[in-house]
């Protein structure tokens, strides 16, 4: 018993103190705008420096009237940047030197104005010029009252600025500045701290890591204007790829024909076109990952031949297919004993039986199971539903969620296994 108790107590102690490890010594760039919750802000800049972290601070002119300059300057222990050029000392605040300087941009609160300036990219403050600048995670707490919180056009924002791979802190329930009770308030900065630390832990795991992504569908072409292919738009794969450059790894995506962009440095873009494309391009870059991450739909079967000129409408046809190179297969069969590979299942029928079939016969270390058959799920839409299947026979099944949110799932799963 008294042994239990003491292990007990240092388990404690140590989960207790897990974010002071990862504050330690990272920089963090707190943007502080005009909602009542700023007073908030300095609780949690005291908890930042207190962990160990160096922090600086942008205020907007308008945060200048809910709480003062000097405040967050004691407690930053650094100046505080609100213009782009202080006329009294001649000192010129860069906003592109902010951004890079900064290991994590913490905007808090973040108001209704703020998100949907962000999401639109406007730059006319030197908070919003910096957030467009910054390399780093970013990390939004939205406060406001209940009604601009919950108007759809305050949904969308944090949606697309989710979808980009903001880490929204969501806003509590309580008691409101306008005397109304509703979702709204500032999450508490012990809250903010924890989201902040846990991107620190995430991605110190990643770095110096390099995984290979597959993403998007593949044309398979009949003739000059026509092919087959399917409803992939790549969105999956692309927040994955998003999600691991986040966390510090460098990551090679070999892409199908996509409307979706990379944003991050650390990603390179192969582009490709067909099965066979992408089959050479997976050949040649898997050697030189520690991982790789399958979500491209891939076409199974191409057209034996191709007509070089556009096919003339004669009346009824038929197409000659043969299958395509198993590429998750083949990296299955090249990886060495310290690579880890993931699989994709997209199904509509004997889902998991289907799933584990593919598991075994391709190799994988796990597979991401998800399902037509639930709303939400699959090509084209912005959340997803999965389930986790592990070689060693663990499942594990998540509730729908946006697709920046199973990225980030997926990408700690992989974590575990590296």
């Amino acid at each position: 018993m008294a042994v239990d108790f003491v292990v007990s107590l240092l388990l404690f102690i140590f989960v207790d103190n897990i974010s002071l490890f990862m504050m330690k010594g990272k920089h963090i760039l707190v943007g502080v705008t005009g909602g009542i919750a700023a007073y908030k802000t300095a609780y949690l800049i005291r908890n930042f420096v207190k962990q160990g972290a160096e922090v600086r601070v942008v205020m907007t002119e308008m945060a200048k009237q809910f709480i003062t300059p000097l405040t967050l300057a004691t407690l930053s222990q650094n100046p505080i940047a609100v213009d782009f050029f202080d006329p009294e000392n001649g000192q010129w605040n860069s906003h592109v030197s902010l951004g890079l300087w900064a290991d994590c941009y913490v905007i808090a609160p973040a108001t209704a104005n703020t998100l949907a300036k962000m999401a639109n990219g406007v730059a006319d403050n030197l908070l919003l010029t910096t957030y467009l600048s910054a390399k780093c995670p970013t990390v939004v707490a939205p406060a406001m009252d209940l009604d601009m919180y919950r108007h759809p056009a305050t949904q969308q924002n944090l949606q697309t600025l989710a979808s980009r791979g903001v880490t929204v802190v969501e806003a509590e329930s309580g008691f409101l500045a306008s005397g109304l009770e509703g979702k709204g308030r500032m999450a508490e900065p012990e809250t903010i701290a924890d989201a902040v630390a846990d991107i620190f832990k995430r991605s110190d795991k990643m770095v110096g890591k390099t995984v290979m992504v597959t993403a998007g569908p593949t044309y398979e072409k009949l003739d000059p204007v026509r092919f087959i292919g399917n409803y992939s738009s790549g969105k999956m794969g692309y927040a994955i790829c998003e999600e691991l450059a986040s966390r510090g790894a460098n990551v090679i995506l070999v892409s199908g024909p996509v409307k979706v962009s990379a944003r991050h440095k650390n990603i390179k873009v192969v582009k490709v076109e067909s099965a066979h494309e992408m089959y050479e391009a997976c050949v040649d870059n898997f050697p030189k990952a520690d991982a790789a991450i399958m979500t491209a739909a891939v076409a199974d079967y191409t057209p034996e031949f191709r007509a070089e000129q556009k096919i003339k409408r004669i009346g009824d046809m038929s197409i000659s297919l043969k299958a395509t190179e198993d590429i998750a297969a083949r990296m299955g069969q090249m990886k060495s004993p310290s690579q880890r590979l993931v699989g994709f299942a997209l199904e509509t029928n004997d889902e998991e039986f289907n799933a584990e079939k593919k598991l075994a016969k391709k190799n994988l270390d796990f597979i991401v199971l998800n399902s037509l058959n639930d709303k939400g799920a699959g090509f084209g839409v912005d959340t997803n539903k999965i389930t986790i299947i592990e070689s060693n026979g663990m499942k594990t099944a998540y509730d729908l969620k946006p697709k920046t949110e199973v990225a980030s799932d997926i990408v700690s799963k992989l974590e575990e296994y590296l």
